[in-house]
């Protein structure tokens, strides 16, 4: 069971990183603006509903093995459904009244969501006995 965990806290760490990091950047830097703002935006709640389905997997697997694990993973689940239902939706609709100040600080609060989960991730890779 801690294998699979350990695995599954793997899968989200790199898939986390892997989005946030490169995903993004590389989608501004290959295509023009607009094509990666829509792009950036369709891809969103796959990334999001993949974000919920291996925390929950992961919180589950690794609830026998270590309640702290398994806390930290329903953290991570738990803080992602505001930000995919509720901030996202408000990201996307600053940005499309052109609204800079809000858009700045919704995305900002967002990408700070994120690199938390990527460090709370990391802490459950240690966590996770082998």
């Amino acid at each position: 069971m801690a294998y699979f965990a350990l695995l599954l806290t793997s899968f989200l760490f790199g898939g986390m990183l892997l989005f946030s990091v490169g995903f993004g950047a590389l989608s501004f830097k290959f295509l023009e603006p607009a094509v990666a703002r829509s792009f950036i935006r369709k891809t969103f709640p796959y990334f999001y509903g993949y974000v919920l389905g291996v925390s929950a997997l992961v919180m589950l697997l690794s609830f026998t093995i270590s309640k702290t694990a398994a806390a930290l993973a329903f953290f991570i689940f738990l803080t992602t459904l505001p930000t995919s239902k509720i901030l996202m939706s408000a990201i996307n609709r600053a940005s499309d009244l052109k609204q800079r100040r809000n858009f700045v600080l919704l995305h900002s609060i967002s990408v700070i969501v994120t690199l938390s989960h990527i460090v709370v991730c990391a802490a459950l890779l240690y966590l996770i006995p082998v």
